[in-house]
């Protein structure tokens, strides 16, 4: 496991926050249906894993964390500039779980001891600063350990999970990931209106529909899955 740490530009200041939160951002997978590495994909002139991790950064998360693996070079040339950490798990082919393993304990190892960490994936290019944001809020409200996103009658991440749930996501095998643990323990979640999580960008042909629908205008995210829901009729 290969730790990289960027440096901070001025510009990008985070935001304080109420309560320290880590980001654990997953980007370790080799992108086989998508068939070149889906986090370089760009969106309205930013790639799909710089995009994320700035969203993280702008909301005050601290420590980020990038899980990379089959193209961990790439990635990390993209993320030049922002304060996160580079995560190379040689073991990412193991599944999900090892990857989530991998990114939490760099947060439990990190020196600041964060309350909680958000588990996000690279390609949900809707995710912003302000929902992280509203996340957090509501774990504050909620006072649940776990705050997961509800889209398409399910939960999933976006989450944020509280460090009493660490040792959980540290037993994660294989493709078994977060939405496991979620959906087993709903009576310690809080679920967070997000329906555009919804959104599934697994091949080219997904991609090119989502510029095709996104690049030129300014639809809201609902509407994307919407449309994309009629697509699989």
């Amino acid at each position: 496991m290969t730790f990289i740490q960027p440096q901070l530009r001025p510009a990008e200041k985070p935001r304080s926050l109420p309560m320290r939160v880590a980001a654990v951002v997953l980007a370790a997978g080799d992108s086989t249906r998508f068939g070149e590495p889906k986090q370089l994909a760009a969106f309205r002139g930013e790639t799909f894993v710089r995009h994320i991790v700035a969203a993280t950064v702008e909301a005050g998360c601290a420590p980020v964390v990038v899980v990379v693996g089959a193209d961990a070079a790439q990635i990390t040339l993209e993320l030049t500039g922002l304060a996160a950490s580079v995560v190379i798990h040689p073991q990412w082919s193991d599944g999900l779980g090892s990857s989530i393993g991998s990114g939490v304990q760099h947060v439990i190892d990190s020196a600041t001891e964060p309350d909680a960490a958000i588990l996000l994936a690279c390609d949900q290019p809707f995710v912003s600063a302000a929902t992280l944001r509203q996340l957090i809020q509501l774990r504050l409200a909620s006072s649940k350990p776990i705050v997961a996103s509800a889209y398409a009658a399910t939960l999933g991440i976006p989450a944020l999970f509280d460090r009493s749930c660490f040792p959980d996501l540290l037993q994660l095998k294989g493709d078994s990931g977060a939405k496991w643990i979620i959906l087993s323990r709903q009576h310690d979640v809080a679920p967070f209106n997000f329906p555009a999580a919804a959104i599934d960008i697994d091949t080219l042909a997904d991609y090119q529909r989502f510029l095709a629908r996104n690049e030129k205008t300014s639809i809201r995210a609902e509407e994307f899955v919407k449309r994309a829901a009629l697509d699989r009729l």
